[in-house]
C-alpha cells in the first residue's frame, strides 16, 4: 500500500508541475478534457491511498496523530495554492506555485519525520 501511495505522491507532483509548464508554453492544451480530468483522478487515488494507509497502518493506535492532522491542513493549503496557481498570472502565479511546492515539501517532511505542528 505504501508503494502505491508513493507512486501517487510522485504522480501528483509531476502532474502539477507539468500543468504549470503546459500553461506557460501551450496554454490551449489545458482546455483538453484529459488535462482537466487526470489531475483529479491522480489526486483522488492519492487521497484514497493515504486514507487506506492511515486505516491499515498502526499510526492511529498510539493516539499520536497530530502529524496526520498537520499533513491534512498543509494539504488543504497545497490544494488552495495549486488552484490559485492554475487560475492566476504574472507574479501572483509564481508566488502561488512556489508556495504550493513549499507545502508539498513540508508534507513530505511531515511524512518522513511523523512530526507536524500539532
Amino acid at each position: 500500500m505504501l508503494v502505491i501511495h508513493i507512486i501517487f505522491v510522485l504522480s501528483s507532483l509531476i502532474s502539477f508541475i507539468s500543468r504549470v509548464a503546459i500553461g506557460q508554453f501551450k496554454p490551449t492544451l489545458l482546455n483538453e478534457k484529459f488535462f482537466k480530468v487526470i489531475p483529479h483522478v491522480i489526486d483522488s487515488f492519492l487521497l484514497a491511498s493515504g486514507i487506506g494507509l492511515m486505516l491499515h497502518g498502526d499510526w492511529l493506535e498510539n493516539g499520536e496523530y497530530g502529524w496526520i492532522m498537520s499533513k491534512f491542513i498543509v494539504l488543504l493549503a497545497y490544494i488552495g495554492l495549486g488552484a490559485f496557481t492554475m487560475r492566476s498570472t504574472g507574479t501572483k502565479h509564481w508566488f502561488a506555485f512556489a508556495g504550493a511546492l513549499a507545502c508539498y515539501g513540508y508534507i513530505l517532511s511531515i511524512a518522513v519525520t511523523k512530526e507536524g505542528f500539532f
